[in-house]
């Protein structure tokens, strides 16, 4: 099964995977344990950043696109795969100004041992650089061949639209997709974004899917888990998030699949979400993720996880 990403040639599988584990808690030798497992799936979809993880220790940022970046290269198949990257969120190269983004592109060629990227992403708004400057860096890419489309991460609602015009108005590249912070916890892209992007036609590519793992259900008896995201995780872990795990166990349990697979079958029934990202460590991570592809949540079903995750 692939989804064709609005306004591109792109065909994609509808999991995206996440690559803010390769090269940090997943070592290289589980990485690609993990993405062949993934293609074997059929999956064709990945996604990482120049940043990745540059705030754990041992790690200084670029480790997931150079796991990536030889993977590709041992397994000959850059062809087949759509790799998605970004710039603007690493304090080695942070910010969106025309000169930051030349050399970010091209140190991400280099770690990703390729010659184009796909989709390459803003990773968040930067204020201090004129957008026209940004998408112009951008559109130069494009030009040249080094990537094949642009898209934003973190961007508002209000800059987003500008970016849009701006690019319309003077014959620039334009942002093809967006990224934001969006799963059952987390909905205040459905306020403002969701709009914007329905009116505009753009494909909405979630990340933090399963809220940073909390939605998997491991959290839920307070239990402590080994993962640099767990605080993160527990702070959902109130009677709002009990109800929706309680909502996504009796799902799950109908279905026969995991809370992780309900869950991001949720995202994938929300107007304008054509993907999300989700990441795993092993190929059992992975595993109970990828049932999500077949599975197809009722009305019902989706009302009732939909009331549980209100505020």
């Amino acid at each position: 099964m692939r989804i064709n990403l609005p306004g591109t040639v792109l065909s994609v599988h509808p999991l995206c995977l996440g690559g803010n584990v390769f090269g940090a808690s997943a070592d290289q030798d589980q990485s690609f344990e993990v993405l062949d497992a993934y293609t074997a799936a059929d999956g064709n979809f990945i996604d990482t950043a120049d940043s990745y993880l540059w705030r754990l220790p041992g790690n200084s940022g670029g480790e997931s696109e150079t796991v990536i970046g030889n993977w590709l290269t041992a397994r000959g198949n850059r062809a087949d795969v759509v790799v998605a990257t970004k710039v603007g969120n690493w304090p080695v190269h942070p910010g969106l100004a025309a000169a930051n983004i030349a050399v970010a592109a091209e140190e991400s060629l280099r770690r990703l041992r390729t010659d184009y990227i796909d989709l390459y992403y803003a990773h968040r708004d930067d204020p201090d650089t004129p957008l026209e400057e940004t998408l112009g860096a951008f559109d130069a890419l494009v030009r040249a061949g080094k990537v094949r489309y642009i898209a934003a991460s973190n961007y508002s609602a209000p800059r987003l639209a500008e970016a849009l015009r701006i690019s319309s108005e003077n014959g620039l590249a334009s942002y093809v997709a967006v990224q934001p912070h969006y799963n059952l916890m987390e909905r205040d892209y459905e306020h403002d974004l969701a709009p914007l992007l329905a009116e505009h036609g753009l494909p909405c590519l979630p990340y933090f899917a399963l809220a940073m793992g909390f939605l998997t259900g491991k959290y839920a008896a307070d239990t402590k888990v080994d993962s640099w995201r767990a605080e993160g995780a527990l702070a959902y872990l109130d009677d709002r998030g009990r109800r929706v795990l309680a909502e996504l166990a009796r799902v799950a349990e109908h279905h026969q699949v995991t809370q992780a697979a309900v869950a991001l079958a949720w995202l994938l029934a929300q107007p304008t979400v054509a993907t999300p990202l989700a990441s795993a460590r092993n190929v059992e991570q992975l595993a109970a993720l990828l049932p999500m592809v077949e599975l197809k949540l009722t009305d019902d079903e989706l009302g009732r996880l939909t009331a549980a995750s209100e505020r």
